[in-house]
C-alpha cells in the first residue's frame, strides 16, 4: 500500500479495462457525457470509477455533484471554468452519495450537517504511465434537494516545478533569487483557487536539499512532499495556524511554509521567525501585492517589521491558455486596442516588439497582474476576454 493511502480511509481500485476505455474513447467533456449515457444503468461501482477516471482523464480539478428538484447534475472545473458533464436521478445519485461517504469516512446516515474526508483512486500501470495513486478531497454540504458533493482531485502531476508555472523570464529569476535567501518572508496573494499553493509548492520542490529541514502547517494538506514534514491544522483539538507554527519553531526548522496567515498572532510569529533567520513562505488573500502591507497592518502587525521581514510579495491568477493548433493572430478593433493602451499605460505605444515591452517592464520593476497578461497576450499565449475575466 502506498503512504498515501495509509493516510486516507478507502480506496478506489480502477480496472486496467475502464483505464483503456476511457484511454481511447474520452478525450473531453463531450466524449464524457455521450459515454456515460451508455453506461448509467450498470452496476455503481463502474459508474463511479468512470466518472473519476474519465474526469482525471481530462485534467478536472473539482467535480461538483449537485441535488436539484427533478435531477441531479454533475458539474466539473476545468481550467477555472465549471462545466455541465452530465445529469442522471436521484435513484443513482443515492447510490453514488452512498458509496463516496463510505469510502471517505463520511457517517452515511448524516444529511443535516457538512461533513469533510478523504479516500484515494489506484490507477494501474499502462503502457503510457506508470501507476498513480491520487487522492480524492471529498466535501458535503446540506442542501435543498439533499447533500452537496464537491471532490477536489489532487493529482501529482499538478505538482509542477518553478520552471513550469508560466513566468516571465525575468520573474523567474527573480523568484530564484528570492527563494534561495536564508531568512524573510515571500507572501503569495490571491484570490481562492489562484494557485498560490501550487506556487509555493514549486518553491519548496526547487530549494529542497538533505541539508535543510522543512516544516509546512497546512488546512489541509494539499499534496504529500517527499522530504518534507508535513503539519495539519486541527482547530477542534486546539490545534491551529498560530498554535502549530509556535510548536514548528521548536522543531529548529530552516525554512517554513504557513498555508495561511489569517489572525494577528500568526502574523506575529510567522514574522519573528522571518526576523530570526528563518525562511517564511505563506499566503494572504488580497487582490495585489502592493495590498500585503496594508493587510499586515490591518492585521495589527507592526509597520516597522513588515519591512525588515518581507522579502517579496506575489500577486497571481491563473488564466487559460489558448490552443497552439487552433489559435489564430488577427488585428485587434479599435476598442480591444484602446483597452490595450489603457492597461498598459505610459510603456505601451502603438505595435510594441514584445522585446521592448519586457525591456521597459524590467526597467519598470513590478508591473501589474493585468500588465502582466497583456504581455501574455501580445505574445500569443492567451486573448484577451480571458485577462479581463481573472483580473477584471
Amino acid at each position: 500500500m502506498s503512504e498515501i493511502s495509509k493516510k486516507i480511509i478507502g480506496q478506489v481500485n480502477v480496472s486496467s479495462e475502464i483505464i483503456k476505455e476511457v484511454q481511447e474513447k474520452i478525450e473531453n467533456i463531450f466524449d464524457f457525457k455521450k459515454k456515460f449515457e451508455n453506461i448509467k444503468n450498470e452496476n455503481m461501482s463502474d459508474i463511479l470509477n468512470f466518472i473519476l477516471v474519465g474526469t482525471i482523464r481530462f485534467n478536472v480539478s473539482d467535480i461538483h455533484i449537485e441535488p436539484r428538484e427533478n435531477e441531479v447534475v454533475l458539474r466539473v472545473r476545468i481550467d477555472g471554468i465549471l462545466k455541465e458533464a452530465c445529469s442522471f436521478d436521484k435513484k443513482i445519485y443515492t447510490s453514488i452519495l452512498s458509496r463516496i461517504k463510505l469510502l471517505a469516512g463520511l457517517i452515511l446516515n448524516i444529511y443535516d450537517r457538512p461533513q469533510d474526508g478523504r479516500f484515494a483512486v489506484s490507477i494501474p500501470k499502462t503502457n503510457q504511465n506508470e501507476e498513480q495513486t491520487i487522492e480524492i478531497r471529498v466535501s458535503s454540504l446540506p442542501s435543498e434537494y439533499g447533500e452537496s458533493l464537491v471532490l477536489r482531485i489532487l493529482n501529482p502531476k499538478n505538482l509542477i516545478s518553478l520552471e513550469d508555472l508560466g513566468l516571465r523570464e525575468d520573474l523567474l529569476e527573480t523568484f530564484k533569487k528570492e527563494i534561495k535567501k536564508p531568512h524573510g518572508m515571500i507572501i503569495v496573494t490571491g484570490p481562492t483557487g489562484s494557485g498560490k499553493t501550487t506556487t509555493l509548492y514549486a518553491f519548496l520542490k526547487t530549494i529542497q536539499t538533505p541539508e535543510i529541514k522543512i516544516i509546512t502547517i497546512e488546512d489541509p494538506i494539499e499534496y504529500r512532499l517527499k522530504g518534507i514534514s508535513q503539519t495539519q491544522t486541527a482547530p477542534k483539538k486546539g490545534y491551529d495556524f498560530a498554535s502549530g507554527l509556535k510548536s514548528i519553531m521548536r522543531q529548529d526548522p530552516d525554512v517554513i511554509l504557513v498555508g495561511e496567515i489569517r489572525d494577528l498572532e500568526t502574523a506575529k510569529i510567522a514574522i519573528q521567525a522571518a526576523l530570526t533567520g528563518h525562511l517564511v513562505f505563506s499566503t494572504l488573500h488580497t487582490n495585489d501585492a502592493v495590498s500585503t502591507i496594508a493587510r499586515l497592518a490591518n492585521l495589527g502587525v507592526k509597520t516597522s517589521d513588515i519591512g525588515p521581514a518581507v522579502n517579496i510579495s506575489i500577486a497571481q491568477r491563473l488564466i487559460r491558455k489558448v490552443c497552439k493548433k487552433c489559435c489564430e493572430l488577427k488585428k485587434p478593433d479599435s476598442l480591444t486596442l484602446e483597452k490595450i493602451k489603457k492597461e498598459m499605460e505610459k510603456f505601451i505605444t502603438d505595435n510594441p516588439s514584445i522585446s521592448f515591452l519586457n525591456e521597459k517592464a524590467r526597467k519598470g520593476g513590478m508591473i501589474s497582474i493585468k500588465q502582466d497578461g497583456i504581455i501574455k497576450v501580445l505574445k500569443g499565449e492567451t486573448t484577451l476576454e480571458e485577462i479581463e475575466r481573472v483580473a477584471g
